[in-house]
């Protein structure tokens, strides 16, 4: 697999993100993972590509492994992997440092879209090296 180098941030669990059954919500996570998604892709793109495409889910596929409660730090981690003209793979990991709990595992499929025609553009060669 083609893999691009981790990146990662901490997030504290607040009461916003508990459920019912006071634990995070598994649609929370979705969240989490387009959050670090969006950080990812802000940290190193150049602000033309901003103007120009934008990216759309076609998949997620979420293990749920553990649970995280209120007031738990998190670190949250993405990296790109195998790509194909139009889409690329993302892959997730969220983890309780306090005790290296993997919370969830998870990837998502993303597709590069034209801003202005609302179609699928490749994804070039640039594009890619900033990603490696």
């Amino acid at each position: 697999m083609i893999q691009s180098p981790v990146f990662e941030y901490l997030l504290q669990v607040t009461e916003e993100h508990i459920d019912e059954l006071l634990h995070v919500n598994n649609v929370v996570y979705v969240q989490f993972m387009q959050d670090v998604a969006d950080k990812h892709w802000h940290s190193v793109v150049l602000n033309e590509w901003e103007k120009e495409v934008v990216w759309v889910v076609r998949r997620h596929e979420i293990d749920y492994l553990h649970q995280a409660v209120l007031g738990d730090e998190l670190l949250i981690r993405t990296w790109t992997g195998e790509h194909t003209m139009v889409s690329w793979d993302r892959h997730y990991e969220i983890i309780r440092p306090s005790d290296q709990k993997k919370i969830i595992t998870a990837k998502s499929v993303w597709v590069l879209l034209d801003k202005t025609t609302g179609r699928p553009r490749r994804i070039g060669e640039s594009l890619l090296k900033r990603f490696s």
